[in-house]
Order: C-alpha cells, then structure tokens, then sequence
C-alpha cells in the first residue's frame, strides 16, 4: 500500500452532491467505471477509500506553494483568529462582522459531496467478497473519514442532518427534513467510531508505517469529537446554544474511557523523551515512520512532484506571529506561573522571555541564541539572528517567529519542501484523557503522572501535583476565574503542548470562553525596544525602516493592529449571543423551511 501523500485517486470521474436541499445527495455519481465492475473485491474496496485521503474537505492537505503563506498544521490558530497566534490582519468573524449568507456559507453543494461518496460506499460495499477482516478495515476507514466529515459540519453549524445511508430522487421526506441535534449527530458518531476502532488494524507496537488510517487513530478522534461535545454541552448549558437535558457529562466520561483504552493498548509513546529539543524534533520531520507519537500524517515525496512550500513561509513569518498571552502562558522552570516569580527575568528581550522557562517555549518560537537555523547550512547567516519584519509578504507579525515546524531547506525558491503533515499525534490523547477526568471531578494524581507529567517530563519539567495546584493562590491569575486551579492548569498545558497546531479556536468556542478570551482583546506582541537604536549585528537598512513602521502600546508593546480602526480601540467585538456557530445561508432555509430556525442570533 503507497503512503498517504502518494496515493492516487482510483477514479478518473469524482463524485458530485447537491446541498441539503437542493437536491441534496439525490444525483447519481459519475464515473466513468460503472459500479458493476468495482465493488467485487477488498481491493476495490480500497481503492475506492483511497479517494477519501486526498480530499482536502476530508484531510488537510496544503501542498500548494502559493502565496498562502500557509505552514501545514501551524497556521490553523492564526486563519481561524485564536487569542494565541496572530494573523497581519485581524480575523473579521471574531470581529462580529461575519453575515448572513444567501447562498454557500459552507452548505452548498460541493461542501456536501464527501458525504455522498462515502455513503455511497456503505450503499455497495457489501456486494465484495472476500476477507471480512479485509474488508472491514475499509469499513472503518469509510467510518472514520464520515466522522471527520460530521465533525467539521458540527463545529461549524452545530446541529445538521444526520445521513448514513444513500439517498434517492424519491426520497423526498429525508431531503427534507430538519437538522438533527447535534448530541444526536454525536451519539450516531460515537457509534461509528465504536465500529471503526473494533474494524481497524492496531498500528502495533513496531509495525511499520502504511499510510492508512489505524485504530489508534479512530481512537484518539473519537476522543476528540466526545471531549468537544461533552464540554460545549456543559459550559453552553442554558443558553440558546446548549442541549436540552444534556449536561454533555456522557460524552466526556467517553473521551475519558476512550482514551484510558488508548493509554492500556500500549502501542503509543512519547517520542524524544528526555532528548535535547526534543519537544521541537516531534515537529521538523519529512517521515514519521518509526514514530511512535505521531499516529496518522501526510507524507510528501519530491521525487513524484508532490512537495509544499512550508519551509520558505516559516524562515520568514509566515505573516503570523505568536501573542503576548500565549508567550506569557508558559510556567517558570519550577513549575510555577511567572507571576510574582524570580526565576522569570521579565520580557525586554527574546532571551529574557525563554530564561528559566518550560523548555517548549524556546523549542516553539525563534530566539537569538545562537541554536535556531533559519535557512539551510549551506547558506550565509543561516542563524537567526532577527525577526522577519521586512518581509512584507510573508512578515513576522508580533517579534515572537513561529519556529515550531520549521525545516530549514535547501528548496526555498522552488518550494520543493517534504515537511510530514501531522494529523493525529498520541499526546493530545494524554490531554484529552486528563482533561476529561478533571471536567468529571474524579481526576487523581496517577491520572496526572499518566498523562500531563509524561508530557513534561519529554523536557524536564517538574511534575504537577493535585496538593501543589490547588494551593496556587495570592499572585496566581486564573485564566478561567469561575474554574478550579486544576482546571486552568490542564487547560494550560493543552495551549502550551498544542501550540499553533489549529486546536485553539475549537478549544475557545467548546469552552464558552469567548467572551473571556476573544470579547475586548486587543492582540499584543513583544517589546519593540529590542529592536529599536544600535544594534548588534548592524540590520538591514530593510529591517530599521519595518521596525520605524511599527506600532507599540502604551507599555512598548508590539501592537499590530493598532492602524486597524474595527479593533484598534475596544478590542475584537465577538458577539458571545451568535458567532459561536456560523449562519445557514438564506436559500437553504427556503429550499426547506424545516431547517428553520436558524442558528442563534442569524
């Protein structure tokens, strides 16, 4: 079987669907192989799934080397509009400026044709024979890539029409009907990753890599669809977007058996445990073959013209940046927040903020210590040295250059760059399983040292302890004030471990933190002075003039978008009665009424 990041499309016609109700899934596929000659075998069977991991709707696939300035994984937080990683230009839907769409908005007919494929497959699966343990492998892959596709609709629309089966032109009352609640939508997602995971192969513990997707994996995204609902059902309780008598506890007691199941495979570890940089080799690699961490990625292979550009956007800025309050995130190297701290040595420089800090923080953005390659070895001042403000097109927006990911390459130009998208690493796991026992109240230390003390021990972090975080007091800022010490600390260490790697937002919205997080913020970077008067080395004429066009707060803050009126005054105005979920378009609600109503505050 050829890896995921060459393996071609088994077809030479794909599919087409119609929207919910425009004739929603009703259209016959067309394909220049007829059905009759494709469905007798497992190999059919999978090469018709093979379609599924080259869907970009299905499975981030970002190969383009256009002007993007996209960095595979790491540039989710910054285009969804996080609190931790800044685009240049602020993201308008935290704004409240999205509006009501009269057509598309995600619910058009193209947004639709991953479902119609995959239920097509459940529709004519059962006519190969062969191998059952074969077969159902594609079963539960089919599975798994139904519930990437309901999980995407579901953060975005909230409840939506749950369809499993292939729809016909007659069959008018299922085209039309209303949208399924979303725990519904869940429960039959739990469901089929139950299926999924029992069909699927373990990766085992020294098997080797074949591109596809394995048990682990379903596990670990069945974990994360159950945390997601679970805690959207709690903290949303009463109000218009939470679920009628559900308090979402079922499904995080799920995502807390799931993974307890995961943790007991013993297939998965932690890689680079006690490695130097370890943190940051989890992310510069173009092969996870022998990883045990990283359990579903993309490869990408030059030699067949398959490569992206990742490498040439992260030297530069990739025109993104982390934030002030991601940075300040981070714990002292005992363990404790930097609040009234001595160990921190406050924030005047690049090398002040990584002193005596979490080792992940000097592993995720670019520091001038001499030890962060930015271009090739082969190339002049391959170090870094300064941040990228001159690159206008591909900018360092806040001081703090994202390094997380980064591969220096020989193939800049040409963007012929082999850098290995990750999916599905085993750590979240490890946050998920903590996280879901804390939101139950029935997290232990043994959970802990199971799960968040393994992550810290990758680079040498003291190990929380229940006793020691629950007496945090006096100069200790919750950032979640209404929840427990314990809470805020597992919810710190998921924002610190999955920096920049697109959870963030997601985490923001199933939280119902927005109008903590987002509400008023006003994003800030890193102290400008460094970069400002003599300097050592002596810059670029280039680079004095980006530092003279920048804007600082009041506290000598990096402040980029101070220029930009919407927010430069009060902050991001998200609006915590709507912009949670994102509108049905107009035509959709008359096409069929029952979708009615529309998501809250639409």
């Amino acid at each position: 079987m050829k890896k995921i990041g060459i393996l071609l499309l088994a077809f030479t016609g794909l599919f087409w669907a119609s929207s919910c109700n425009d004739e929603f899934m009703d259209r016959v596929p067309e394909n220049s192989i007829s059905d009759g000659a494709v469905w007798k075998t497992p190999n059919d069977l999978q090469l018709y799934v093979n379609n599924f991991y080259n869907r970009e709707d299905l499975l981030l696939y970002d190969n383009s080397a256009g002007g993007s300035c996209n960095i595979g994984i790491y540039t989710i937080d910054r285009d969804n509009g996080s609190d931790t990683e800044i685009p240049r230009d602020y993201n308008t839907h935290m704004n409240g400026q999205t509006t009501l769409p009269a057509t598309g908005g995600g619910w058009a007919r193209g947004d639709w044709a991953a479902l119609r494929d995959i239920n097509h497959f459940f529709a004519n699966y059962q006519k190969a024979t062969g191998d059952e343990a074969e077969i159902n492998r594609y079963v539960g892959e089919a599975l798994f890539f139904r519930a990437i596709f309901y999980y995407a609709k579901l953060r975005r629309f909230g409840d939506v029409p749950w369809y499993d089966q292939l729809l016909n032109p007659d069959d008018v009352e299922e085209l039309n009907k209303p949208r399924d609640s979303r725990k519904v939508v869940v429960e039959n997602l739990m469901a089929d990753l139950d299926k999924a995971v029992a069909y699927l192969p373990s990766r085992g513990a020294g098997a080797a890599w074949d591109g596809r997707v394995n048990k682990e994996a379903a596990m670990v995204l069945q974990a994360r669809i159950a945390l997601y609902e679970g805690t959207w059902e709690k903290y949303h309780a009463g109000t218009n977007f939470g679920v009628s008598g559900s308090d979402g506890s079922a499904f995080i007691k799920k995502a807390a058996d799931v993974t307890d199941a995961l943790i007991a495979l013993g297939t998965c570890a932690l890689d680079n445990v006690g490695a130097e940089n370890g943190y940051q080799n989890v992310f510069n690699k173009e092969s996870y073959g022998g990883s045990k961490e990283v359990l579903f990625w993309r490869q990408y292979n030059a030699s067949l013209g398959i490569t992206n550009g990742w490498s040439d956007f992260s030297t530069y800025g990739a025109l993104t940046g982390l934030s002030k309050s991601m940075v300040e995130s981070y714990l002292c190297t005992d363990g404790k927040p930097i609040e009234g701290n001595s160990l921190y040595q406050g924030d005047a420089t690049l090398l002040d903020v990584v002193a005596n800090r979490d080792p992940r923080l000097n592993q995720t953005i670019y520091v001038n210590d001499g030890q962060h390659q930015q271009l090739h070895s082969s190339q002049p001042n391959s170090i870094f040295v300064y941040p990228s403000f001159a690159e206008n097109d591909k900018l360092c927006v806040t001081g703090y250059q994202l390094y997380k990911g980064h591969i220096p390459s020989l193939n800049l130009d040409g963007s012929r760059n082999q850098n290995a998208m990750i999916y599905f690493r085993y750590a979240e796991a490890l946050l998920i399983n903590a996280e879901a026992k804390a939101e139950l109240g029935t997290i232990t230390q043994a959970d802990l040292d199971n799960t968040i003390n393994k992550l810290r021990n990758r680079v040498g972090m003291p190990s929380m302890t229940l006793a020691d975080v629950n007496s945090w007091s006096g100069n200790y800022t919750k950032e979640f004030p209404a929840l427990s010490n314990i809470i805020n600390e597992i919810r710190r260490e998921r924002k610190v471990e999955l920096a920049a790697e697109g959870f963030r937002v997601d985490d923001i919205f199933r939280w119902a933190a927005a109008g903590i997080l987002i509400k008023g913020y006003q994003p800030k970077g890193a102290k400008l002075a460094q970069w400002q008067g003599t300097l050592t080395p002596d810059p670029t004429q280039a680079f004095k003039d980006a530092v003279a066009g920048l804007t600082e707060d009041a506290d000598g803050y990096i402040f980029p978008y101070a220029n930009q009126q919407a927010v430069a005054a009060t902050g991001y105005n998200f609006d915590v009665n709507r912009d949670y979920l994102r509108p049905l378009p107009t035509d959709q609600l008359v096409l069929n009424p029952k979708l009615a109503p529309n998501n809250p505050g639409w």
